[in-house]
């Protein structure tokens, strides 16, 4: 990789009184290990932090310290993660920690919303044009399908999907995966992602993965521009940069250059996304690409009790490592952690809600204090049916996204279309979206004509040849919609994105549209306020200056609905249904971890092919979620494929120092001060029903 030189940052001198002074003082709640990281400013840094070590702390001290001691323009300094919550909670720290002090340029952000910054800044270079469209898993399937129709093939779009996205995360275009490949599907796949390539291309489109593969190419084989990101980003700090894949940990690296001014903070024991292309490698990696980088490890633990930390200590220790650390904790040893045995799924989960109840009552806790945890989805329902039935108010992670709602889609596809007239996802969608007599039959035609011409479906419209393969009012039709998206297009420039939304929505009767579709009124109504919230939302940013053009109001809805699933963050006092993948990052007071079962944790998959590395590390981190309480419970019998079939106990479970453990067995509550505990409950439940005292 070609070395580029940039200026050293200007340090600042201390003064007694000055912001040298000020920052030494903020850093006096940091623990020895917490501090040598913040302060560290010679060369590359790998922060390796254990659960609950306060890593955010770290990150966001180490921010301040870098603009506020170090003498850093806030514009040079760059802080990424994977997910826009754990970004806002850095910014509103820093924002608290630099507070009267002009940040403006400094960047913290996801991976992809850089990725995307990058791109829109360097347009030309990266071979798009204005008003480049972004898909998301939706628009990317139906591409891929229709690509897949035109060839006859009868290939599942995901599966081929997933493919491509691998290959993309590992930097292999589509000539090296044919070459590579090492069967007939295979094979398939590889000629299908250079057509899929092709058609984006034709498309003035990118993917999701495009974010970070587009700049990686762009900053490797211009030097020009990679010269002015790096002279931009004097210091890099990546969170989680375990879950790093190929592709950014190859933009990490051209953002760093020769400098080495990084800041790399993670945990190869939490590393638990290897099936959507995470290398934990890469912490070593940095080993062999940054001459020079300092380790500091961050092992003491403010979150969790003894016992709960000694169980996720000897855990772990089954599993091979890159660096040897052990987290500890001064927070005293706690209860022991209860292991409890189920008749079945249904029994577990009666037993847990029946305990979150008793909880609530006997000890006063609070509902949010207490999450259920599970390794698939599948395993939601019986939880769900059962704190139900105990009233009992329960938030389930990864529902609907906001902009997977129909109606949503639909206004992001006009936006989208008026944005960029050859984005055809788009034109596909809301074509007929109210129905406009456009029939697939002149949709086919319309394809054929635009493929023979290599041009999108939109501009096709227009085409004085297009009457040779449509006649009639079919070619009126399409015409007609053509000119019309047109003239809102041009409102879009003159009025704002919000403006020529709101009108064309208005001259589609849109909302009536909605009535028409919806089984029910307040069905209809419901739907009708989620277009007005992100109308709404399309003018909130076009009013702060976030993205004042369509491209980028497009852009950046389109990213945010790629990122950020449906409130996550959604408040109230209730109890958090989630997998332990969706975990990662929370704590509670309480956690349940359910199904700690052979062939459910670890998975079958894992067990046949022999991952169990990475199942381990699964596990490892639901049980690093439990702050004060910690159960684990199994089901003797479980349902799968509608037959009732005994369970084996997790080998997790055997793994774990038994004297930390109160194993409960048979489902029977032998105790009698639990049995009392319980009844208590259950009548303070009874009171609060009947309004009594």
């Amino acid at each position: 990789m070609p070395k580029t030189a940039a200026p050293r940052p200007r340090r600042r001198a201390s003064r007694p009184d000055g912001p040298a002074r000020r920052s030494a003082r903020g850093l006096d709640d940091l623990n020895p290990a917490q501090r040598a990281a913040v302060c560290h400013l010679d060369g590359p840094l790998l922060v390796l932090a254990g659960a609950g070590s306060g890593k955010t702390r770290v990150i966001t001290r180490k921010i301040a310290y870098l603009i506020d001691v170090a003498g850093f323009e806030p514009r040079h300094v760059v802080a990424v993660t994977f997910t826009n919550k754990a970004a806002r909670e850095m910014k509103a720290r820093v924002a608290a920690l630099l507070a009267g002090r002009d940040t403006t340029g400094l960047t913290v952000c996801t991976f992809h919303s850089l990725g995307l910054d990058i791109l829109r800044r360097e347009r030309a270079l990266a071979g798009l044009k204005a008003g480049f469209s972004l898909l998301d898993e939706q628009d990317s399937d139906a591409l891929l399908r229709e690509i897949l129709r035109h060839a006859g093939d009868d290939a599942a779009a995901g599966d081929a999907r997933w493919a491509i996205s691998r290959w993309k995360n590992d930097l292999v275009p589509p000539g090296a995966a044919l070459s590579a490949a090492a069967d007939p599907a295979e094979a398939r796949h590889a000629r299908l992602y250079a057509d899929y390539e092709r058609a984006l291309r034709a498309y003035n489109a990118v993917d999701f993965d495009d974010l970070i593969v587009r700049p990686v190419a762009l900053l490797r084989d211009h030097p020009e521009a990679r010269e002015r990101w790096q002279n931009r980003t004097r210091h890099l700090l990546v969170d989680e940069c375990q879950d790093t894949n190929g592709a950014q940990y190859a933009l990490v690296r051209l953002l760093v250059g020769a400098r080495g001014m990084l800041t790399a903070v993670g945990d190869d024991d939490q590393s638990i996304y290897a099936w959507r292309g995470a290398r934990p490698e890469n912490l070593a990696r940095l080993q062999q690409d940054l001459p020079g980088l300092e380790v500091v490890k961050l092992e003491q633990n403010y979150r969790s009790t003894g016992r709960i930390l000694a169980a996720a200590n000897a855990l772990i220790a089954n599993n091979a490592h890159l660096f040897e650390k052990r987290l500890w904790s001064d927070l005293g040893p706690g209860e022991p952690i209860r292991v409890v045995a189920c008749r079945d799924e249904a029994h577990e989960a009666a037993r847990i809600a029946g305990e979150i109840l008793q909880r609530r009552h006997a000890k006063d806790g609070a509902f949010g204090e207490c999450a259920i945890l599970y390794r698939g989805n599948h395993q939601a329902r019986p939880f769900e049916q059962a704190l139900r039935e105990l009233n009992v108010p329960y938030f389930l992670s990864g529902g609907t996204s906001f902009f997977s709602r129909g109606e949503v889609k639909d206004a992001m596809a006009y936006l989208r279309l008026l944005a960029n007239p050859e984005d055809n996802a788009a034109f596909l969608r809301i074509v007929n979206v109210p129905r406009r007599e456009i029939g697939p039959t002149t949709l086919e035609k319309l394809a054929a004509y635009a493929s023979s011409r290599h041009v999108a479906l939109l501009p096709a419209c227009d085409e004085i040849g297009l009457s040779l393969a449509v006649e009639g009012r079919a070619l009126e039709r399409l015409r007609t919609f053509a000119g019309w998206i047109a003239r809102h297009a041009r409102l879009a420039d003159a009025d704002g994105a919000a403006a020529a939304l709101r009108a064309l929505l208005r001259e589609a009767d849109y909302e009536g549209w909605l009535r028409e579709q919806g089984a029910a009124a307040k069905a209809a109504e419901r739907r009708w306020e989620n277009v007005q919230e992100l109308l709404s939302w399309v003018e909130r940013m076009q009013r702060d200056g976030d993205g004042a053009s369509l491209a980028d109001v497009v852009a950046r809805l389109t990213l945010q609905d790629v990122l950020e699933r449906d409130d996550e963050e959604a408040g109230g006092d209730r109890v958090h249904l989630m997998t332990l993948h969706s975990a990662k990052g929370l704590e509670f007071a309480n956690v349940w971890l359910a199904g700690m079962e052979e062939e459910l944790l670890p998975h079958r998959a894992s067990i046949e092919a022999d991952t169990i590395e990475e199942e381990r590390r699964l596990a490892y981190v639901g049980v690093t979620r439990a702050r004060r309480n910690l159960v684990l419970t199994f089901a003797e019998k479980r349902r799968r494929f509608g037959e009732l079939l005994s369970c084996e106990p997790s080998r997790f479970l055997r793994e774990l120092p038994q004297d930390t453990l109160r194993w409960e067995g048979g489902g029977a509550d032998t105790n009698p001060e639990t049995r009392l505990e319980r009844g208590r409950a259950g009548l303070a439940t009874l009171r609060s029903l009947l309004g009594g005292d």
